[in-house]
């Protein structure tokens, strides 16, 4: 599968609240790295924010408008 974002573009992460829902997680992030794809095939990221980075994978991240 190919990466949806590229390095430098601005992301929101998406993260599991109650029930299963998803809500956008506060902040922005920055991509910095794109990672191989883990074990289902989904893209993976490192983002950063300005607390630290982290690896995501592809179905977290929105676009940040």
């Amino acid at each position: 599968m190919s990466h949806k974002f590229k390095v430098g573009q601005s992301v929101r992460q998406i993260g599991t609240i109650y029930a299963g829902n998803k809500a956008i997680v506060d902040g922005s992030f920055e991509v910095v790295r794109l990672m191989p794809d883990d074990r289902s095939g989904e893209p993976t990221y490192r983002i950063k924010s300005a607390t630290g980075e982290r690896a995501v994978r592809e179905d977290d991240l929105v676009l940040a408008s």
